[in-house]
């Protein structure tokens, strides 16, 4: 098995990306053949997720998806995970929770920390809760493309994942925007509204607007505060 430990010194899987889903299929298929129940996909709900879900529940009808609930989402992300539920009943969908609620977090560190220090904010509601999520774990599937932006252009399917020491497998790498809605419409998947009103990209409420350039997907998510990733994605 590939694992964090053994990074060096496992032979890596190669996957075509010729073909109708671009290896996304493929990598999947592989992924849970490696890990089974050893790996989760940890979904945000937008798009991009939506399509990975649809591909996972062909390989894997049972999957776990983990849903980092911040308790800061817009009502329409909790209204599509329950579009999803009904979609795909046998998906085992774990919302996880900070350890500290929005009214402890504020006792601690003062009113909406979002505004005076995002990065800590993200790292108490995203990041420990996905690191708590992951223990145990030996991969987990996000639905990262390098299309997305700069900080993401050199994204493998399978990628050794420093930050929580785990195997971070990609399948959604070579699809572009349009391949993504593409997919939504031909298969007439729910997804978030708010992807029809200018969002792009969907996070926390406080933290997420319309996109400001149209030809910068993530230019709406912490707008005007020189951050463009909430931690996750970054070693």
């Amino acid at each position: 098995m590939l694992t964090y430990d053994q990074w060096e010194t496992a032979e890596k899987p190669s996957f075509p990306s010729d073909n109708e889903t671009k290896g996304a299929l493929d990598v999947l298929a592989w992924a849970y053949r490696e890990y089974g129940d050893e790996m989760v996909y940890a979904c945000s709900f937008g798009i991009e997720g939506i399509v990975l879900i649809d591909l996972i529940s062909q390989v894997k009808p049972d999957a776990e998806i983990v849903f980092l609930d911040t308790g800061l989402h817009f009502q329409e992300t909790y209204d599509t995970i329950e579009k999803v539920k009904e979609k795909y009943p046998s998906l085992r969908i774990v919302m996880k929770r900070p350890s500290l609620t929005l009214e402890q977090q504020a006792a601690q560190f003062g009113d909406e920390l979002w505004k005076r220090d995002p990065n800590k904010c993200c790292e108490l509601r995203k990041v420990i809760p996905l690191r708590e999520a992951l223990t145990g774990v030996t991969a987990w599937i996000s639905g990262l493309r390098r299309e997305q932006s700069p900080t993401r252009r050199h994204v493998e399917y399978i990628n050794k994942d420093d930050k929580f020491r785990s195997v971070k497998v990609c399948p959604l790498i070579h699809w572009t925007w349009k391949d993504v809605w593409n997919y939504v419409y031909k298969h007439d998947l729910p997804y978030n509204v708010l992807h029809d009103r200018g969002y792009p990209s969907i996070g926390c409420a406080p933290c997420t607007a319309p996109a400001v350039d149209p030809n910068d997907l993530r230019s709406g998510r912490w707008a005007g505060q020189g951050k463009t990733e909430c931690g996750l994605h970054l070693t």
